[in-house]
């Protein structure tokens, strides 16, 4: 009973978050997921055809079966303009369930971008990217699931037959979503740096399952910055942070991971990394507060990318499931050809 009382604060607030307002996803390997990072990143990319694919499962140790779900599917490419400059073209589609109630979120889109060569030489490059991208969500949630107040009898017993508001609600609806971003990238050598910002739900859609009422989804506002800077051949480090902040909601990911090259030949390139990373959050009556410690590893082979983290939670919730957040997996694969234009991007 006591490790049940210890879940109840949680679980209410998850349910109270739910019905108020849908979080967006987030990837502990943002860098690994680059379009739902920020619709600029559509084609920035040091080849010509990008595949990526990610997958999140997060609370296990306390919801069970019922944990939180995330998947996410990206392909985009880059189309050459002119001399140097070049459209980005992409599609993205992600889904998430959470609860017992299986609440979930299923989104397709498509993104633009278009990168604008600003300067640079035979050996480096300085771009500036604008892009926006449009789709169409959907919410859900099983009512038949949840459990409502009036079916409560008031000492602590519940009874399944008594009314429930249901009749109240849609248990799913479709809805627009928009955003747009920007990127500034330099490379040079093997060197690169990059910063963006993004704006995601420019039209703030109604979120509420409620007939006849609005709640507007809150707009979110991304910056990133990151980089891979070379301190030897075989040898560098790749850091990198995000800020998100959205509504009441905020939130900071950064760290590095140190990458290790095994062979940088013409046509084998072999290389892993590992790093650790820190997430922050803000809990609103606490101010921010550590949320997670994140190991990270990364294997690149020419061109297939695989990474894998793990979170350890650090937040009040650490001693329902002894430090267990969440694992996460993410896919890559480019498709290269021979470029003859002198363009040059970094590698996520």
């Amino acid at each position: 009973m006591k490790y049940r009382a210890s879940l109840l604060p949680v679980l209410f607030a998850l349910c109270s978050f739910v019905g108020l307002q849908a979080q967006d996803i987030h990837f502990s390997q943002f860098y690994l997921s680059p379009l739902n990072l920020n619709p600029a990143m559509t084609g920035v990319m040091d080849c010509n055809i990008r595949l990526t694919a990610n997958y999140r499962n997060q609370w296990a140790a306390v919801l069970k079966s019922y944990a939180f779900s995330t998947y996410s599917v990206s392909y985009d490419q880059r189309i050459p303009v002119g001399r140097y400059d070049y459209f980005g073209v992409g599609g993205t589609f992600w889904g998430d369930k959470a609860g017992e109630a299986q609440f979930g979120t299923t989104t397709g889109k498509l993104s633009l971008s278009y990168a604008k060569r600003m300067g640079g030489g035979r050996r480096e490059a300085h771009y500036l990217v604008v892009g926006a991208e449009g789709g169409i969500a959907q919410r859900s949630v099983d009512f038949i699931k949840l459990k409502w107040p009036s079916q409560y009898d008031g000492q602590g017993g519940y009874d399944p037959t008594l009314p429930t508001f249901e009749d109240n609600f849609e248990p799913n609806f479709i809805f627009a979503d928009m955003a747009a971003g920007l990127l500034w990238f330099s490379v040079w050598d093997r060197n690169s740096f990059y910063m963006g910002a993004a704006f995601h739900h420019l039209n703030r859609a109604n979120q509420s399952f409620y007939q006849g009422q609005v709640e507007d989804l809150y707009s979110r506002f991304t910056f990133h910055v990151g980089g891979e800077f070379e301190l030897s051949p075989k040898f560098g480090m790749v850091p990198g942070a995000i800020v998100m902040m959205q509504g009441p909601s905020m939130q900071v990911n950064g760290g590095t991971s140190f990458r290790f090259v095994l062979n940088r030949s013409r046509n084998d390139y072999q290389a892993f990394q590992v790093g650790t990373w820190v997430r922050i959050a803000n809990k609103l009556d606490e101010g921010i507060l550590g949320d997670a410690f994140i190991l990270s590893t990364r294997f690149d082979y020419n061109q297939f990318t695989l990474g894998f983290s793990y979170d350890v939670n650090m937040s009040d919730l650490r001693q329902a499931s002894n430090g267990n957040g969440s694992f996460e997996f993410a896919m890559q694969y480019r498709f290269c050809g021979p470029e003859k234009r002198g363009v040059y991007c970094p590698k996520f």
